[in-house]
């Protein structure tokens, strides 16, 4: 995978780096792990970009903050699946949380392929994220009484959106901005506004707009 605005050799050192400004904790001692798993997590980070339609193939700007958000989710993904290393995983959350204000814990699983449009206010809780998701700013995703979401394949959620509690965001349902999906479920391949009393009104779409994010959808 090409690296952009960096050289391919320094970008573990950067994020220890960054680490150490804004999280400025003394204990340094898994900073190794990044340089470890770094190259799962840039192949998993490759996979993600190469189905973004609007994203170059094989190109990671580091610049670039969605893709560098979701390049930390990753990166402290990996490490924590392959070495529970808390400290570490914890720091890369909280960097995460400070460059791009969104809060997507390392244990969370995140699908293959998603996109990020603005990071800004996004909220994730421990849910079941189906493939080909998209999220734009402010959209949440939180349990209700323990109980959390599921969202199956191809959902867009839109600005201010929420889908909270036993919840299940159909295939390819898209929440219009500021809606709030509720202990309810959504229907397959429609839009889903806001009616009265707090109610869903489902609406067919005219065209597949999945396919302006996503490639082979």
């Amino acid at each position: 995978m090409e690296i952009v605005n960096l050289e391919a050799g320094r970008l573990a050192a950067y994020c220890c780096e960054q680490i150490r400004r804004l999280i400025p904790f003394g204990d340094e001692t898994e900073f190794g792990l990044v340089e470890k798993h770094l190259p799962e997590a840039l192949q998993r980070l490759d996979h993600c970009v190469s189905n973004v339609a609007i994203w170059k193939a094989g190109r990671f700007d580091i610049l670039h903050s969605s893709q560098y958000c979701i390049f930390l989710y990753y990166l402290s993904n990996t490490i924590w699946k392959q070495e529970k290393a808390t400290a570490i995983c914890t720091k890369l959350f909280l960097l995460n949380k400070q460059l791009n204000a969104i809060d997507v814990f390392y244990e969370i699983e995140m699908p293959e392929i998603f996109f990020i449009g603005h990071s800004v206010g996004i909220v994730l809780a421990k849910a079941t994220y189906g493939n080909h998701l998209v999220l734009y700013q402010n959209s949440t995703v939180g349990k209700n009484n323990g109980v959390a979401p599921v969202i199956e394949d191809g959902v867009i959620l839109y600005p201010n959106t929420a889908v909270i509690g036993g919840s299940r965001v159909r295939e390819r349902s898209i929440i219009a901005q500021g809606v709030s999906v509720i202990n309810r479920d959504t229907e397959p391949k429609r839009i889903v506004y806001q009616g009265a009393e707090n109610t869903l009104v489902f609406r067919e779409s005219r065209r597949d707009i999945l396919s302006d994010f996503f490639r082979s959808v």
